[in-house]
């Protein structure tokens, strides 16, 4: 089952309008019971404009118009944590959490000052150490499932995707969309990999 929630806690409709539920998480009575449960967010955390889903942030029963995405993020993470716990029963069940997908749109980060995106990029990078360093996203994920009493492994593919400036689909697109695309991946390519790893976890 694929159950599509792109921020593990809620998005509701109030009178006012598309609210995104930082401590409330009623989504998750869809998980229940499921053998092996994998989850996966960041990728919609920094979305603005008309592709963010919400209009207002609401926690603790105050209502924000924003507020710094990465404090969010570890709010929504903490709500997330909070029902794995109360919820999950490790003799009967798998839990994983994949760790963040990066993107590539500043060669800045990796040794290619001036370039903007991974357009032209045919090859991965040398070595096994990004030269920007790690995203605080994963900093922040790996504080959080550090909280967690009940077993959750991390599918930590964060380090291995950021080497390979060269898997996304660039200019060529997804589904005959034209534009730059350096945050999916093309496929056969780096997901595999990931696939990889989950599997040999799991046999």
């Amino acid at each position: 089952m694929l159950d599509r929630s792109v921020y593990l806690v809620d998005v509701v409709m109030e009178k006012k309008g598309r609210i995104l539920k930082l401590d409330s998480i009623e989504g998750g009575k869809l998980w229940k019971g499921i053998d092996m449960l994998i989850f996966n967010t960041w990728h919609w955390w920094n979305r603005r404009g008309i592709s963010q889903p919400w209009d207002y942030i609401k926690v603790g029963g105050k209502y924000y118009k924003d507020m710094n995405r990465m404090v969010a993020f570890e709010k929504a993470l903490l709500t997330w944590a909070k029902w794995i716990d109360t919820n999950i029963i490790p003799s009967k069940q798998l839990v994983f959490f994949q760790g963040i997908s990066p993107s590539h749109y500043n060669g800045t980060e990796w040794g290619q000052p001036g370039i903007k995106s991974c357009s032209g990029q045919t090859l991965p990078l040398n070595g096994s150490t990004y030269p920007a360093g790690l995203p605080p996203s994963l900093t922040v994920q790996k504080n959080v499932l550090r909280t967690i009493k009940k077993e959750v492994t991390l599918l930590d593919v964060t380090n291995l995707s950021l080497l390979r400036k060269d898997g996304h689909p660039s200019i060529y697109g997804m589904n005959g969309r034209k534009g730059m695309d350096c945050s999916h991946w093309c496929l056969a390519g780096v997901p595999d990999t990931w696939n990889e790893l989950l599997y040999n976890l799991v046999i």
